[in-house]
């Protein structure tokens, strides 16, 4: 026979489900090119990044990286190799190596991120992610079309140390 559960320990379980990530936020600075990750309002993680050669902001078509406040609204490449490629969100069985030539497809993990501001209301419906790239070498300069690269040993670790409702700041003037 299984024991009922109380309806407040019931209820307890279904949201634990839910949880979102509150201690963590990334802060992309844009001048500097660099993912600073908070634990709790500490440093714990630092990484060069790459956000948009179009410049910031939001508007559809423009291929701008965002600015403000957003959060990580679905992860998606669980255990996914380095360098395996996904198109349309869905891996393809095809895995780069770093710097592939003459080839920029999205690889390794996906970090979808949610507009929570006007500034940045449309990033979920234009697919703007954090991304591991297979050209590494463009790391640390504006390269993407609209996106926060990172190179796929920084992404695999960014990916297993946040969790979806993680915050993502970025900062585009002085910290």
């Amino acid at each position: 026979m299984i024991p009922r559960l109380a309806p407040l320990a019931l209820t307890l379980i279904l949201l634990a489900g839910c949880a979102e990530d509150r201690r963590h936020v990334l802060v992309i600075d844009v001048p500097a090119q660099r993912m600073t990750v908070l634990d709790k309002g500490r440093p714990i993680a630092t990484y060069p990044v790459s956000t948009s050669k179009f410049g910031i902001g939001d508007g559809p078509g423009t291929y701008r990286t965002p600015p403000g406040l957003m959060k990580v609204r679905k992860k998606i490449g669980d255990d996914a190799p380095a360098g395996a490629v996904f198109k349309s969100r869905q891996p393809t069985g095809e895995i780069l190596a770093v710097n592939a030539p003459g080839r920029d497809p999205i690889v390794t993990r996906i970090l979808w991120l949610d507009g929570l501001e006007p500034a940045n209301r449309q990033a979920f419906s234009r697919h703007i992610y954090i991304h591991g790239t297979p050209e590494e070498r463009t790391i640390g300069t504006p390269a993407s079309y609209g996106c926060i690269r990172m190179r796929s040993a920084d992404v695999i670790e960014l990916y297993d140390l946040v969790g979806v409702g993680a915050r993502v700041k970025v900062v585009t003037g002085d910290l």
